[in-house]
């Protein structure tokens, strides 16, 4: 070897050249459990590039998970995140790093999407050497903190991905190598039946599985779960012992398919097991009743933003969820043509009339100033139009993946596009423009292509879209999807963050289970949409149901029908945003004169970080409350405790849904009713620990008293409402009724009683709500009388 001409540390050339350039990374685990509270220990070492004066270092995960947000303030609190710095060995003649110390922030924008959540590492006043290590400790226990709590759902193969800014330039380069972790259900804690509502008498499949405390289907069991299915109805009770095991046959879910035979009546489904929370279910077995099919058009899989591949997703959909219509749709922008492919390939194979029928789809994802995000449902058999229309033009919003190295380029912009794209066979395909991230905007609209509108999913709830496209004149049926992100469709568990609701399922009236009839079924809006349950909602006016358009006689009435499980307590029929009809079935019960029910709904606004984070509780003085009931709370983070001897606490989120806790008290009469809540947003920048107040309504205040509730004339109907500035954001304290509610509910509502002007269209449509403040929606016939 020739000798060098030049002075430098003996040894150090070839190790940095053995090293790698961009440093390396490695975790202190390698499997945890959806939703614990742990500590995470994740060492970078830096690579022979070296860490300049000012460089950075970005620690990130995908934006879709809930994993808690990181905070940095108060050493002794949950999710506190620091770094270290460690000095690497030193060969003879090298100096030590300079460093003098480190600056760690987190950050919810941190860096580019998919990996935008990230804790940002600033090197302060000197460089780092090759082969030094950063220490990075989510969840740091050493000062008393309880760690960090896990995201709340499975994910196979979850990663932490290391960037770094080298030359402090503030350009990132990806470093070789995640951080990988398989994310996994937790121990079984409840079990959750799916049936279907409504049926006709004969063979009915039911399915069985065990869930852990935030939803997700169990993988794992220390040992099979004995467990029993009671069968009540007009034939009496039956009893069957079953046993709850990982079925290899399904992803090793521990779910049990279970087939009975149902004559005429109504029968209730009931599953117990020791230690798990039961489940129960409700099923009307009728001669000459509709096919219901229950429908989850917006699904995402990890091809380009949701969690697991394509094949765990459609198989929970079938297997777990118990579907009988799944709507793949990948992000157009981000998809890769390959991924695409394949996807669609292995749809087609999932595909099976008579059991599981699958579409494929895409997202359409212009800003909502071009037109907001619209699902593009590829009706027919054969390859879908996409990335490239039938002229070879692009159909995507833009394209931008981690393939195209940072380029965006642009596509089929704005909404007007995509309409040409496809306007030329509107029978082979359904957009359905929905509520998410980037909120349609209906100053658009294609009557043709544009059938039905998503009016809920994980997002929130939407009943404001839905009045407002009908107000336009715009002739749109409802449906209701998951939008998952999280690997659980089908009206799947709620996350803590921005997905913060239960998905929604549609309820598809057919007469068969296959693309060509559901299709035209979707086409033809003979629709509901729910919430994430299996309740019926019909909606008649003579021979014509929803989503039909009716010449109306003069005497004409409408008939509705609704079957749910939790009991119905409320039911509004609107034209468009007016309400013309309302049926409370609290006051028709009779109003209880010591039972109460504070409930909060709503959102802050319309676009993506909607939710509003309610704090504070209700106070009753002059009574003692004896009792207190959830409702509506939809996850382990949200719920209720008695502060004091008069004030109940609370904790919760909503996102257009509605949670409440109803309170018996010793009596109504002589007391005194004080609510007080801040409403605070979703942590974008900023301490989590310090959340900022929602700048329209910081709080809500209301107070009443006890006697004013039961004077029927001063409060006819109950209860006092505070509206907020917001997006139907409400505030309610309202008496409620002692009796059982019920299940299934029908009748007529006459025309002439509504005001109805003649020779004008009104779109006319039923909203209703149960007990447990899970709703429904029909899709309007739109009636000229």
């Amino acid at each position: 070897m020739t000798t060098p001409r030049h002075t430098a540390p003996a040894g150090l050339y070839e190790r940095n050249k053995a090293r790698p350039f961009l440093g390396s990374t490695r975790c202190s685990h390698s499997r945890l459990v959806a939703g614990e509270w742990t500590e995470l220990t994740l060492v970078y070492e830096v690579g022979a590039s070296g860490l300049a004066d000012g460089a950075g270092i970005k620690l990130a995960m995908k934006f879709y998970s809930d994993w808690a947000l990181f905070q940095t303030s108060d050493p002794q609190a949950a999710n506190y995140v620091s770094a270290e710095y460690e000095a690497g060995p030193l060969v003879p003649g090298q100096s030590p790093a300079t460093v003098q110390a480190l600056k760690v922030r987190f950050d919810q924008k941190g860096h580019e999407r998919p990996y935008q959540k990230a804790i940002v590492i600033d090197v302060i006043d000197g460089y780092l050497n090759p082969g030094d290590r950063i220490v990075i400790r989510l969840g740091d226990r050493r000062r008393g903190g309880p760690g960090t709590r896990v995201q709340s759902f499975v994910e196979q193969g979850f990663r932490f991905r290391v960037f770094i800014d080298p030359l402090g330039s503030q350009k990132y380069a990806e470093v070789p190598g995640d951080c990988v972790l398989d994310i996994v259900a937790g121990a079984p804690a409840v079990l959750r039946l799916v049936a279907p509502r409504l049926t006709a008498p004969g063979p009915v499949t039911v399915r069985l599985r065990a869930e852990d405390v935030w939803g997700n289907c169990c993988t794992a069991v220390s040992r099979p779960i004995a467990a029993t299915l009671t069968l009540t109805g007009p034939q009496g009770e039956s009893t069957q012992a079953l046993t709850l095991a990982p079925d290899p046959q399904a992803n090793g879910w521990v779910v049990h398919r279970q087939d009975m035979d149902l004559a005429e009546g109504e029968w209730r489904i009931a599953a117990t097991a020791d230690g798990l929370v039961p489940a129960d279910a409700f099923v009307t077995a009728e001669a000459g009743a509709p096919r219901v099919f229950y429908a989850d058009l917006h699904v995402h899989s990890n091809d380009t933003v949701g969690t697991n591949d394509t094949a765990y997703n459609l198989s929970y959909g079938r297997d777990v969820a118990g579907l009988d219509v799944l709507g793949y749709t990948a992000n157009d922008f981000n998809v890769t043509e390959r991924a695409w492919t394949e996807a669609v390939g292995l749809i087609d194979r999932f595909n099976e009339a008579g059991r599981f029928v699958c579409y494929p789809g895409t997202e359409w994802c212009g800003n909502s100033a071009a037109g907001g995000d619209h699902n593009v449902i590829f009706l027919r058999d054969g390859q879908p139009r996409f990335p490239a229309g039938a002229a070879g033009q692009p159909v995507r919003s833009f394209e931008w993946n981690e393939s195209t190295r940072g380029a965006l380029r642009p596509g089929a912009w704005p909404l007007d596009d995509l309409y040409a794209a496809y306007e030329d066979d509107p029978e082979g395909h359904l957009l359905i423009p929905h509520v998410g991230g980037r909120r349609c905007n209906l100053d658009w609209h294609h009557p043709e292509l544009e059938r039905l509108i998503e009016i809920g999913s994980a997002w929130g709830q939407f009943h404001w879209v839905y009045a407002e496209a009908l107000a336009r004149g715009y002739r749109l049926g409802a449906s209701a999807s998951s939008d998952e992100h999280q690997g659980r469709c089908g009206g799947g568990a709620p996350a803590t963050a921005v997905f913060g609701a239960r998905g929604g399922l549609t309820g598809v009236l057919a007469e068969r289970l296959d693309r060509a009839t559901i299709g035209r079924a979707l086409r033809a809006r003979h629709t509901f949409a729910t919430t994430g349950e299996r309740s019926v909602a019909t909606l008649r006016l003579g021979g014509q149901g929803m989503g039909d358009v009716v010449r109306a006689p003069v005497d004409g009435a409408l008939d509705y029908r609704l079957l749910g499980d939790h009991g119905w307590e409320n039911l509004r029929l609107y034209d468009g945003e007016r309400l013309v009809w309302e049926r409370d079935l609290h006051r028709e019960l009779g109003l209880s004169e010591r039972r109460i029910r504070l409930r909060l709904g709503g959102a802050r606004i319309k676009d993506r970080y909607r939710g509003a984070y309610w704090n504070g509780g209700i106070t009753i003085t002059g009574a003692a409350v004896q009792r207190v009931d959830p409702f509506g709370f939809d996850h382990p983070e949200q719920g209720f405790w008695r502060q004091d001897a008069t004030t109940v606490a609370l904790r919760t989120v909503t996102h257009g849904d509605t949670d409440g806790i109803e309170l018996t008290l010793s009596r109504l009469a002589g007391t005194r009713i004080r609510v007080h809540l801040d409403i605070g947003t979703y942590v974008k920048v900023g301490n989590p620990l310090t959340p900022p107040p929602n700048p329209h309504a910081p709080e809500a205040v209301l107070e009443i008293d006890g006697d004013t509730l039961l004077d029927g004339g001063l409060c006819p109907t109950g209860g006092v409402t505070r509206v907020l500035p917001g997006t139907e954001l409400e505030v309610t304290v309202e008496r409620v009724t002692e009796a059982p509610l019920p299940r299934g509910l029908a009748g007529r509502i006459p025309l002439t009683g509504l005001g109805l002007e003649a020779d004008r269209e009104h779109p006319l449509f039923l909203t209703a709500r149960q007990r447990d403040q899970s709703r429904v929606w029909t899709s309007a016939l739109f009636v000229t009388p």
